[in-house]
């Protein structure tokens, strides 16, 4: 398994992701918009990783796929669609905590490539006599890249299993090598590159670096396709055995792909804190004069917990007429009703 030194340069920046991690979990993002940021990003990082592998459609095409049901999809359509459901799927699986696994790579590529021949989902198997299994160029025909002989991938599976459960290493690092070891070790005849973008993404949100879902990853790999390829190529013979299996500069990888996580960790924290401070504006200026006097005072006197009967009397009006003001700062998300026997009894203010 590769083995990595941490330098200035990748200390430097684990150091700014972390601290971009920790203001956005201090972030209070409201559940409506929280939700709009996963959909818009589970769509963005389909039309991303498909595009990466040569998928022709545009973001909008990838949109109305995705959106559209019960018709015929053509082939490209129907790309787009597997990564989102496989996006889904890991989404729950991510709710029940659970861990990387071959049976859950399995599963995953099963759902990324669903509709192909049935010989292309799961584990290569061995190739007919006088066929070369290898990555091959589009233009020339010629070989790219040759993969482990089929024979060896369950083990070199198995040890990526191992790494990613029992490794000490910082989760980005973890997430860059099984990036790179996936498809270095080439388990399958389709879909590679697109499940070790996913799956790698998945081991990010197991271990808390999933930024909530504010953002594609898969988008800033598709920006410099060239730079991509050849940080995961590093400059190595076409065959595996001649040193992709043990790379003499892994940090040509892993360099690259931390200075992109540090690069999408500063997009994210400001998409989440403008769109935060928009959305607070929004909410802020649909409420009634009296709610927002009501909110200003809770604000003002730092009271965090109230009941409608003790703060009547300061307004001078009814216990009714305070629990409407309540009932409109809870539809916005201010306050946050507190039940006793199926009642509201209180009141908590939303910091």
């Amino acid at each position: 398994m590769i083995k990595i030194t941490l330098n200035n340069e990748l200390l430097n920046s684990l150091i700014k992701i972390e601290q971009n991690k920790t203001i956005l979990e201090n972030t209070k993002v409201p559940v409506e918009l929280s939700n709009k940021f996963r959909k818009n990003t589970r769509k963005r990082s389909s039309y991303a990783s498909n595009a990466i592998e040569g998928n022709p459609l545009s973001y909008e095409q990838a949109e109305k796929a995705i959106e559209s049901k019960n018709r015929h999809f053509l082939k490209p359509e129907q790309e787009i669609r597997n990564y989102y459901l496989a996006l889904e799927l890991l989404s729950k699986e991510l709710e029940i905590n659970t861990p990387f696994s071959i049976d859950l790579l399995l599963k995953v590529q099963k759902q990324i490539v669903l509709g192909e021949d049935k010989s292309k989902i799961g584990l290569r198997g061995h190739m007919p006599p006088g066929v070369l299994f290898a990555v091959y160029d589009s233009k020339t025909g010629r070989p790219e890249y040759i993969p482990p002989e089929y024979i060896d991938v369950p083990i070199l599976l198995k040890e990526l299993e191992d790494y990613i459960n029992n490794s000490d290493d910082h989760p980005i690092i973890k997430a860059a090598i099984f990036h790179y070891q996936l498809v270095t070790i080439h388990p399958f005849e389709d879909g590679n590159g697109r499940t070790a973008r996913i799956m790698s993404n998945y081991i990010l949100s197991y271990y808390g670096y999933g930024f909530k879902e504010i953002g594609s990853l898969e988008e800033y790999f598709s920006y410099d396709l060239e730079e991509y390829y050849a940080s995961l190529q590093m400059g190595l013979p076409i065959l595996y055995y001649e040193g992709r299996d043990n790379p003499p500069h892994p940090e040509i990888w892993i360099n690259y792909f931390v200075k992109v996580f540090s690069i999408y960790s500063e997009k994210v924290l400001k998409i989440a804190t403008s769109s935060v401070y928009d959305d607070e504006k929004l909410r802020f200026n649909q409420l009634s004069i009296k709610a927002k006097n009501l909110l200003k005072y809770l604000k003002e006197e730092q009271i965090l917990v109230f009941s409608p009967i003790d703060i009547a009397p300061i307004f001078n009006v009814s216990n009714r007429t305070i629990i409407n003001w309540c009932i409109e700062l809870c539809e916005n998300g201010y306050l946050k009703p507190n039940m006793v026997n199926k009642r509201i009894r209180t009141y908590t203010l939303v910091q």
